[in-house]
C-alpha cells in the first residue's frame, strides 16, 4: 500500500502487541519467568531506596542518587512488565491509540531520565576518585538535588516532543506491532504517512538524550582509570575500584543492550533477537541493579544487615506481645 493512499483509508484505533505470541505453548512458562521478575525488581528496588531513606549513614551523594535510580526502575519495569503479563494469560492483546502513545512516553522519558542519571552518578565518581579534597565542595546536598532535577527534567520535556509528532502520523492498517511495548521504530513502519521528517526528528533528540550523557560517562570513567593506575598502593586502588565498578557494570548493560537494538543494523533474521535485548534493557536491567549495588558495597550490605535485623526484632516483639495478650 502506498504511503500517499492514506485518505483512502479507516485510520487506526488500537493497536494488537504481538509480543511473545510466537511460542503459544510457552505463554504460562513465560508468564511465571516474568511474574517472578516483576516480583523481584519491585521488591529489590524498594529495598533499595527504603534502606537509603531510612538509614542517616547511607545520606550521601552516591546513594542520593542510587534511590532516584531505583526510584526509576519501578517506574521502568511497572510501564512495560504489567501488560506483558496481561498478554500470556488473555487472548486478548489490543491496546488502545493514546494507551500506545502514553506508554511510549513513559519509556522513552524514564530511558532518556535514566541516562542522565548515569552520567550523573559517573560524575559523583569522577569526583570523589579525581577530586577527593573538592568532593564536600562539588557534591553538596543542594549540587545533588539539582543534577537529579537536571535529569527528570530532560527526559520528561524531550520526550513530549518524540511522543507528539508520531503522534500526529496517519495509521491506517495494518495494526500490529512485532513487539511487546510500544516502541517508535515498530510504530513508525504502521504509518501511512511519510515519516522521513519525523524519523530525522526523532533521531536527533533520541541522540541528544543518549549521546552526551555517555559521551560525559565515558569521559569521567577514562578519567577515573587513569586516577586508579597512579595511585602507589594495591589497596588504594582497589578500594577505589570498587566504588565505581558496579557502576560501570550497570552502565555496560544498560548502553550495550541500547546500542545493539538502537544503532546496529537490523536484517530480518535479528528480528527475534532484538526483543531478547530489548528484554534486557527494559525488563532485566531494572531487575539485576539493585543485586550489583548491593553485592559489591560493603557498606550498603551492612546497611541491609542491619535493616533487616530490625525488621525481624520487631516481628518478634510483635509476635512476643500478641501471645502474651491471648494469654491474658
Amino acid at each position: 500500500m502506498e504511503k500517499t493512499d492514506w485518505y483512502n483509508q479507516t485510520r487506526v484505533t488500537e493497536f494488537v502487541l504481538i509480543g511473545f505470541k510466537t511460542f503459544p505453548e510457552k505463554q504460562y512458562l513465560l508468564f511465571g519467568v516474568f511474574f517472578m521478575i516483576y516480583i523481584v525488581t519491585m521488591a529489590g528496588n524498594i529495598l533499595i531506596a527504603s534502606v537509603v531513606l531510612a538509614n542517616p549513614h547511607l545520606h550521601k551523594p552516591m546513594y542520593f542518587f542510587l534511590a532516584n535510580l531505583s526510584f526509576l526502575e519501578i517506574c521502568y519495569s511497572s510501564t512495560i512488565l504489567p501488560r506483558v503479563l496481561t498478554s500470556f494469560i488473555s487472548d486478548y492483546h489490543g491496546v488502545s491509540f493514546n494507551g500506545c502513545f502514553i506508554q511510549f512516553y513513559c519509556f522513552s522519558f524514564l530511558a532518556g531520565t535514566e541516562s542522565y542519571l548515569l552520567s550523573a552518578m559517573s560524575y559523583d565518581r569522577y569526583v570523589a576518585i579525581c577530586r577527593p579534597l573538592h568532593y564536600v565542595t562539588l557534591m553538596n546536598k543542594k549540587q545533588c538535588i539539582l543534577l537529579c532535577l537536571a535529569s527528570w527534567m530532560i527526559g520528561i520535556v524531550a520526550s513530549v516532543f518524540t511522543t507528539v509528532f508520531p503522534s500526529q502520523l496517519n495509521y491506517c492498517g495494518p495494526n500490529e506491532i512485532d513487539h511487546f511495548f510500544c516502541d517508535y521504530a515498530p510504530l513508525l513502519m504502521l504509518s501511512c504517512s511519510d515519516t522521513w521528517e519525523t524519523e530525522m526528528l526523532m533521531t536527533i533528540l533520541g541522540s541528544a538524550c543518549s549521546v552526551p550523557p555517555l559521551l560525559f560517562t565515558l569521559a569521567s570513567y577514562v578519567c577515573i582509570i587513569t586516577t586508579i593506575l597512579r595511585m602507589a598502593s594495591n589497596s588504594g586502588r582497589g578500594k577505589a575500584f570498587s566504588t565505581c565498578s558496579s557502576h560501570l557494570i550497570v552502565v555496560s548493560v544498560f548502553y550495550g543492550s541500547l546500542i545493539i537494538v538502537y544503532v546496529l543494523p537490523k536484517p530480518k533474521a535479528m528480528k527475534d533477537l532484538n526483543k531478547v535485548f530489548s528484554v534486557f534493557y527494559t525488563i532485566l536491567t531494572p531487575m539485576i541493579n539493585p543485586f550489583i549495588y548491593s553485592l559489591r558495597n560493603r557498606e550498603f550490605k551492612e546497611a541491609i544487615r542491619k535493616a533487616l535485623s530490625k525488621l525481624s526484632s520487631y516481628r518478634r516483639i510483635h509476635r512476643n506481645q500478641l501471645q502474651c495478650t491471648m494469654t491474658h
